[in-house]
């Protein structure tokens, strides 16, 4: 669901900033960490120094939307649960295959236009907790929004609404550490397996993604990771591989989410992501020792499936955008009593 959009950005104070040389404001939320000129925006042309002030555009909406907590994806999340997705316009990355192009690289296309509109986080939380849901910041770039995010989180903790994240993780330490206590977890995009693919395809360098996913861990949210298989990119043996034993040498049990590409903005030339490719990637996770790895459609029920890392019970039975069944007990296999790492409904 969408609103009626201002003509352009409501610019408000925005976080994260820190002195420059030369009367410039330093933004500290990405790893570009721009020294901006009175007037000037970043790359992302929703953060600005005005005036002495860093500012932004992001305490803002361009999207309501109630779904399941699946399509995030989160699958070791309070399964089943329906979550309020939000989306400021507004992205640190540009890739080409952005399937919420028409948000996401507001300022960096010209066709893209200002969408947004004042959050209400109080209002939003209440219809959060109506709706018995989660409230998610999604399809764009939710880094872009940590002061939104903070606000959503003060009103939403009393009423025992959870705040989550779809983020590409292109944080410093400062911002992970500053919406860290906020959110219950985040899903974070590892797009590409060396730092020359990922900066080919976003624009940013891979490390700093990799050291947030860690320091999001060391900090209490709990984090699953997502890799679209893009022909050419990631959806090889070779680059899975080297994702894969990434995520397995910081932890076997980190979910790992397979997301079939499809070919979208500036890459419509490239065919799909071929599901024998999706059952590879599987296979390879496996291989390197990740105990949890998702595709969510083109393998059907199996792909989506929560089974016990030491007694094989499946747990959690899915379709595909919904839990079916959930046999999870206290963060616990049923039969065997094996801790089941996540964020589940009957745990905090």
């Amino acid at each position: 669901m969408t609103g009626r959009a201002a003509a352009g950005p409501t610019w408000t104070p925005a976080a994260l900033a820190g002195p420059a040389a030369h009367g410039r404001v330093r933004c500290e939320l990405c790893p570009l960490t721009c020294a901006l000129a009175d007037g000037q925006a970043g790359p992302c042309r929703v953060r600005r120094n005005h005036g002495g002030i860093l500012e932004t555009a992001t305490f803002a909406t361009a999207v309501t939307h109630l779904d399941a907590i699946e399509r995030k994806p989160f699958y070791h999340v309070r399964p089943g649960a329906r979550v309020l997705t939000l989306a400021a316009p507004g992205c640190t990355f540009r890739c080409d295959y952005c399937i919420n192009h028409r948000l996401s690289q507001y300022g960096r296309e010209d066709s893209v236009p200002w969408a947004g509109r004042p959050a209400d986080p109080g209002q939003l939380v209440r219809q959060a907790r109506e709706a018995g849901a989660a409230i998610a910041v999604s399809y764009t770039e939710p880094g872009l929004a940590p002061e939104l995010t903070l606000a959503l989180a003060e009103q939403a903790a009393p009423a025992g609404v959870p705040v989550l994240w779809k983020s590409n993780g292109y944080l410093t330490p400062r911002a992970v550490d500053l919406v860290a206590p906020a959110l219950l977890a985040v899903n974070i995009d590892v797009k590409a397996a060396d730092d020359a693919t990922h900066q080919l395809l976003t624009g940013a360098p891979l490390l700093p993604v990799l050291r947030a996913i860690e320091r999001f861990r060391a900090a209490g949210v709990w984090v699953e990771v997502a890799t679209p298989l893009i022909p050419g990119i990631a959806a090889e043996a070779g680059p899975l591989q080297a994702i894969a034993a990434t995520l397995a040498a910081i932890d076997p049990h980190l979910p790992w989410h397979l997301v079939r590409f499809t070919p979208d903005f500036k890459m419509t030339s490239r065919a799909p992501t071929a599901p024998a490719a999706l059952s590879t990637g599987r296979a390879i996770g496996h291989e390197a020792g990740l105990t949890f790895v998702y595709v969510e459609r083109a393998l059907g029920p199996p792909g989506r499936r929560t089974c016990c890392p030491a007694c094989g019970t499946v747990l959690v039975e899915r379709g595909i955008w919904e839990t079916i069944v959930n046999g999870v007990d206290s963060g616990r296999c049923p039969h065997c009593a094996r801790v089941v790492p996540g964020r589940w409904k009957d745990q905090p």
